[in-house]
């Protein structure tokens, strides 16, 4: 899949071979004219999600691995995923945030200051020296 300000494009590709089997995108009219003629929003995404499941179940693909290239997995990126998948492609499961790795980030961030204690904010007065504030 590709994604572009105005565009979302997305395609089925047999890597041994090196042949597209399937694709669509935003540029194609009767996308466009479905998704009212801007292909850069999370429905012009829902829209070809589906009509990309759509022609791969057509050709007899069922199964297939989703490449979301240098794109996280959100927005635009997600609804054409979970769109495709409910149609009825097999993409594999949706991604969801898992409590445990939520709770590592928290403790990260929560970790104490070198000392052990609270860290204390220092102004530098006249002379170098250092007020605690």
């Amino acid at each position: 899949m590709f994604r572009s300000h105005k565009h979302i494009y997305a395609q089925i590709i047999d890597d041994t071979q090196g042949r597209t089997l399937a694709a669509a995108s935003t540029v194609e009219k009767d996308i466009r004219d479905m998704v009212g003629g801007y292909g850069g929003n999370i429905q012009a995404a829902t829209v070809v999600g589906r009509i990309i499941a759509e022609r791969a179940l057509a050709a007899g693909i069922r199964q297939v691995v989703f490449d979301r290239g240098p794109y996280k997995y959100h927005g635009r990126v997600a609804a054409l995923a979970d769109a495709a998948r409910d149609a009825g492609l097999d993409i594999g499961p949706k991604k969801e945030v898992q409590a445990a790795s939520v709770q590592e980030e928290t403790d990260k961030k929560g970790q104490k200051t070198k000392g052990g204690g609270k860290a204390e904010a220092t102004n530098k007065g006249k002379g170098g020296e250092k007020n605690k504030s």
